[in-house]
């Protein structure tokens, strides 16, 4: 399975995804969701997948080939963000299509869902989510994120926290924490995680970075997160039968937080191939 998220808000965009993929009970392996199409001043293209890993090789293979061959139609050309996104539809719904027949008799659901994100000079950053019929939807002001994959687990964090006027920096430590409530809860998504950030009218990649089980600041986050959560549970208010001032609970130790953040993945057939 897969995860990944991305944050539309005034100061730009944030995208995070993780890199646990399965193919099989025992091939668990890391592979980058997230595709980075780069050209400073002029645009910047994040892709970000969920689904049949070869579909979406094949799609970024599609993506790179056309920039490459200078293709009449490839990133680069479209004027306009949601253009990029019915270009890269297409590419979707080719590269199923090239593989269905047989995958089909075989019982393998070769469908991917992207996330696209980006900004072209002159228009504002864009969200954009693209189904694997090709067609697509974009974030907007009352939904402000969009996701694929392992959802439901880090959904409440960015419901609860995530609006037009959260700061770029907030919004990355919202997707972080969205992404460490998906490890805990469920072991097909895993690290390490990466992360891009996109501030409006820069358009180009503003941070890039990958964090993995080691990072102290991705630690730092979640463990800190996971405190004020048990300091915020103490507060609230007592039943009618508690003693005055009763309290029974305790911040979770590091070791506990460690152990529930990087369990080892038992996957199961459901998880395979995504």
């Amino acid at each position: 399975m897969t995860y990944c998220v991305g944050i539309q808000i005034e100061q730009g965009l944030v995208l995070a995804s993780d890199t646990r993929t399965s193919a099989s009970f025992d091939d668990v392996r890391v592979y980058t969701k997230m595709h980075v199409f780069d050209f400073p001043g002029d645009r910047s293209i994040v892709l970000m997948s969920a689904g049949n890993l070869g579909t979406s090789q094949a799609v970024m293979s599609r993506l790179q080939r056309d920039i490459a061959d200078n293709a009449h139609t490839n990133l680069r050309t479209p004027r306009h963000l949601f253009e990029v996104a019915e270009y890269v539809g297409q590419a979707l719904v080719a590269a199923q299509a090239q593989v269905a027949g047989n995958a089909l008799q075989n019982g393998v659901n070769v469908e991917s869902t992207l996330i696209l994100g980006g900004q072209i000079a002159g228009e504002p950053p864009g969200l954009f989510l693209i189904y694997p019929l090709g067609n697509c939807i974009a974030a907007s002001p009352e939904t402000p994120y969009l996701q694929i994959g392992e959802s439901k687990y880090g959904k409440p964090i960015l419901d609860l926290l995530i609006g037009p006027g959260t700061s770029l920096e907030d919004a990355a430590r919202c997707a972080l924490l969205s992404l460490d409530s998906t490890i805990r809860s469920n072991v097909s998504v895993g690290l390490p995680i990466d992360l891009v950030l996109l501030r409006s009218d820069d358009a180009k990649v503003s941070e890039r970075m990958r964090l993995d089980a080691d990072a102290p600041l991705y630690r730092d986050i979640c463990d800190r997160w996971a405190d004020k959560l048990a300091i915020a549970l103490q507060s609230l208010p007592r039943f009618a039968w508690e003693p005055a001032g009763a309290s029974t609970t305790q911040s979770l130790p590091q070791a506990q937080r460690k152990s529930a953040s990087y369990a080892e993945p038992a996957l199961d057939q459901a998880a395979a191939q995504q």
